[in-house]
């Protein structure tokens, strides 16, 4: 009996989860506007019950798949008997209500983390702060009551079995790539959260970005991981073999990931010298916009796409309507405070501080670029004026320049100081970096490749150029301290961090300059006993078999694979399947990675007589995209462990001298 009133249970603990949040919004506020500690204390305790009545009404739900309760909607939509156990766990997240609820369940997660790792900081912060993400907590409990109840029930008329998930989410990136996307997009309400807070108390100060910048770097380390698998599921599920397609639903991730990117730089210098205050609390307040808006495109039904969910307008309007309120509130504080509590910090024009405001400003018009590609088609359609299609042709001409004009910019900065610096010690510092750049970017394509290509060339120009002048800051230093293992000792955390979030981004440049241009690829006709050569590679069909999935039939081909000159082989082995439940086929390609090529074979259509379609490519350095990116997040988590985010810390006003400690970007 217990069992099946537990849609029923989980609701009810939405509706708590949604009284508690209120609850956090409007008395820790009031209580710091009033300054009266006994509302302020509400906001901890009231964050913790949220938070544990999410989990129960997300564990319920879960429940619910893994129970095969097909009364409730959700599972009868998404879910089916014959679905493998860890296919039902992830079926909770692979549909929009299921995805909303483990939206609210990482806010929860996030405003849970603050209350408890906030201890040392002002009693009147914390409570705006949590008030800040309670206010938000309770647009998207709201959002799921109202709009997106997950525990719908489908009385009288329960089926006997389910509709089954998806086929393009029945896969492992579906387990992994969701969660690790939201905690990205919702930690960046965090950050948000600090700046409003700091707006209302008039605290826009450095210690105000101390106190977010590990929050902030948590959560675009999360987004960075969830794009690489976005594009890494994409790259093997799809059978196309590409990486990135230019796609809405991409890009909405994108978005939020580029404008994080200037928020960490930008905090970094609000923190080492107290400038650039409104700017940074600009790209909060932007950063988290671009999140919740990534959640409309996605949950609205204005794009069509193999990534987006829901197609009921009211839905759109009530995500729409957040993103409005959340937006023009914010820029209604920050517009009656910022000028009261801000004040200008004067800099040279030839020092970091110049170089990374300069870096900020590209990359939001990179943002910009993407953010116009992207919805200019969905505003003409909205209006009546027609349709038109924004793709890779647009976002590479335009992304690609700017991109490298900000790779000169990445490559300036470590070599730079704070305040001011002559341009020829500047150029002292970076002429042999650049001029090593330059031969080595040039030459490399002739030597590993045999042939030049202009934009391999660039890229590895491009990645040099990061890379070597970071080298020669790194020997400077050392140089510096006397020793080597005296220099290695005074370099922080941040400071590696800084490194290995740069040299990511030049090993994703190297993969994708390399990928995009020196791939092969051959659609061929493959039959028992048939053979091709690919890119040196002779691919034989050995045999062709039919099997049986849990939920599928598949045609499995078995296709032997050796190199010219080499005796040594090995099996690959793709299949085409077709989902009993949704009759959907599906392709499963057949992957040999390594890390300097990847062969990729995809089964197209019958042929007719044994023989099939078969889509071959050769792809070089494509696996450095994702492994750049494993760098950057790597990067961006060691500077949370830096020392100083440990140590207990009084409030710094907006009076006391900044830091003279290094703070890398």
């Amino acid at each position: 009996m217990l069992t099946k009133m537990i849609p029923e249970i989980g609701h009810f603990a939405l509706v708590i989860a949604l009284l508690m949040a209120f609850f956090q919004a409007v008395m820790p506020l009031a209580g710091a506007a009033t300054r009266r500690p006994l509302w302020m204390a509400f906001a901890r305790p009231m964050a913790a019950g949220q938070f544990l009545f999410v989990v129960f009404a997300y564990l319920c739900l879960t429940a619910s798949y893994m129970l095969d309760d097909f009364s409730v909607a959700n599972v009868a939509n998404n879910s089916n008997s014959m679905l493998p156990w860890y296919y039902k766990f992830s079926a909770v997240w692979g549909n929009h209500e299921g995805s909303v609820l483990l939206w609210s369940l990482m806010l929860a997660g996030w405003t849970f983390a603050v209350s408890r790792f906030s201890r040392n900081l002002p009693e009147d912060m914390v409570s705006r702060v949590l008030g800040v993400m309670g206010m938000v907590s309770t647009g998207f409990l709201l959002f799921v009551l109202v709009t997106s109840n997950p525990f719908a029930r489908l009385l009288p008329s329960v089926p006997q079995d389910g509709a089954d998930l998806n086929p393009l989410l029945q896969d492992f990136g579906l387990i992994i790539h969701p969660p690790m996307l939201y905690m990205g997009y919702v930690g960046f309400s965090v950050v948000f959260a600090f700046a409003i807070a700091a707006l209302l108390g008039g605290r826009l100060d450095a210690a105000w970005t101390r106190w977010a910048r590990p929050w902030t770097n948590i959560a675009w380390a999360f987004l960075t991981v969830g794009i690489a698998l976005g594009s890494w599921w994409a790259y093997y599920e799809l059978g196309w073999g590409g990486w990135w397609f230019w796609d809405p639903v991409e890009n909405a991730s994108l978005l939020p990931w580029l404008a994080g990117t200037a928020l960490l730089h930008s905090l970094a210098v609000t923190e080492k010298r107290g400038s650039f205050k409104s700017w940074t609390v600009l790209l909060a307040i932007l950063t988290f916009s671009l999140s919740l808006l990534g959640t409309f495109l996605v949950r609205s039904g204005v794009l069509t796409s193999v990534h987006a969910f829901a197609n009921d307008p009211s839905r759109g309007l009530f995500i729409l309507a957040l993103l409005g309120i959340t937006v023009g509130l914010s820029l209604l504080v920050f517009a009656l405070r910022a000028p009261r509590v801000g004040h200008v910090v004067p800099f040279s024009w030839m020092s970091r501080d110049a170089l990374l405001l300069i870096n900020n400003i590209l990359l939001v018009i990179v943002t910009v670029t993407v953010l116009l590609g992207t919805v200019y088609p969905l505003l003409l359609d909205a209006l009546g004026l027609g349709k038109i299609s924004v793709g890779p042709p647009y976002f590479n001409t335009l992304f690609v320049p700017l991109t490298v004009i900000l790779c000169v910019f990445m490559g300036l900065g470590p070599s730079s100081r704070w305040k001011r610096m002559s341009a020829r010690e500047l150029f002292r510092r970076l002429s042999l970096a650049g001029l090593a750049a330059l031969v080595i970017g040039i030459l490399a394509p002739l030597v590993v490749g045999g042939e030049w290509n202009l934009w391999v060339s660039l890229g590895l120009v491009a990645a040099l150029w990061i890379v070597l002048p970071m080298v020669r800051d790194l020997f400077d230093k050392i140089r510096q301290a006397g020793s080597p293992s005296a220099g290695l000792r005074r370099l922080s955390l941040a400071y590696w961090g800084m490194v290995l979030g740069h040299l990511g981004v030049a090993v994703t440049i190297i993969g994708v300059a390399v990928v995009s241009n020196y791939t092969v690829e051959r659609n061929v006709r493959l039959a028992p006993g048939d053979s091709v050569e690919v890119a040196g590679y002779t691919f034989t069909m050995n045999d062709l078999r039919s099997r049986r999935g849990p939920n599928y039939l598949a045609d499995t081909a078995f296709i032997e694979v050796s190199r010219d000159g080499s005796s040594r082989s090995f099996t690959m082995v793709p299949e085409k399947r077709l989902y009993i439940a949704r009759g959907m086929p599906m392709t499963q390609v057949a992957l040999r990675p390594g890390l300097f090529r990847d062969l990729y074979v995809a089964m197209g259509e019958d042929l007719g007589d044994g023989a099939w379609a078969m889509r071959i490519q050769f792809k070089p350095f494509v696996r450095w995209l994702w492994l750049g990116a494993l760098l950057m997040a790597a990067g961006g988590i060691l500077a949370v462990v830096d020392r100083r985010y440990r140590l207990k810390r009084q409030p710094q006003t907006s009076q006391q001298a900044p830091s003279t400690r290094e703070v890398p970007a």
